[in-house]
């Protein structure tokens, strides 16, 4: 029986969820739009994946709540027929130098481990059965920080190295029915960075490509990693202009 793909992308209100979720409607995915805060952000990315002839489930939770994420999963396949492709985007940090051990305060690390880490194994571990029965993948957006331990935060840096270790697990655990890869930016010109254009300049001193990554480059990334290869699975792909090379 043919069916429309269904992708849920989490933190898909702005930035690299939004350009993300927008290519999948354009390629034909009926899409959740998942939001903590930001309702108006998210309503206008719904507004853009119908738009472009998809259907939308728009959901709040906080994806490091495990109950909230069971839900919204169970509402995807509900409302919009099953689940293909679950890309795991919701993010936060902290601003801390990396010389400022005692700024990583144990809330710093809890509420960085939460979103980062077991927000993106809480959608994982409930969208997996859904993903099984449809040979479908999982895309994580994790950092260059992760692997080169840079970034926002130690306790940042440690959160995305860690989901860069989950997603070669996952990989190794679920195929061959489901394949899981991750995507690394480097600094993306988004508003999490808005406030902090110094560390983008600082960054662009050793990038050979000489510029950040926009949403749309990362969102190119992630839509090659779900859609345009099927021999691909545990891998992590950088996007950072060359810095790390």
């Amino acid at each position: 029986m043919n069916h429309r793909r269904v992708a849920l992308v989490t933190g898909s209100a702005t930035g690299i969820g939004r350009a993300v979720a927008w290519r999948l409607a354009e390629r034909g995915y009926d899409l959740t739009i998942n939001y903590s805060r930001s309702k108006l952000e998210a309503e206008e990315t719904a507004v853009g994946v119908r738009e472009r002839g998809s259907n939308v489930a728009l959901v709040q939770a906080d994806v490091a709540d495990d109950i909230a994420v069971r839900a919204m999963i169970e509402r995807t396949v509900d409302e919009l027929g099953g689940l293909d492709l679950l890309v795991n985007n919701a993010a936060t940090t902290y601003f801390v130098p990396h010389t400022d051990l005692d700024g990583l305060t144990a809330q710093v690390w809890d509420d960085i481990l939460n979103v980062n880490l077991k927000g993106t194994f809480f959608a994982c571990r409930a969208a997996m059965p859904h993903l099984k029965r449809r040979h479908g993948n999982i895309v994580n957006v994790a950092s260059v920080a992760g692997v080169a331990g840079s970034g926002s935060s130690i306790a940042y840096a440690a959160s995305k190295g860690a989901v860069i270790t989950l997603t070669k697990s996952l990989a190794k655990a679920f195929a061959p029915e489901v394949r899981v890869n991750a995507v690394a930016p480097g600094p993306v010109q988004t508003r999490w960075l808005a406030d902090h254009q110094d560390m983008i300049d600082q960054a662009m001193i050793s990038t050979p490509l000489k510029r950040p990554a926009t949403a749309d480059d990362v969102a190119a990334v992630v839509l090659f990693l779900a859609a345009d290869t099927s021999l691909m699975t545990g891998q992590v792909l950088v996007v950072d202009g060359g810095r790390t090379i």
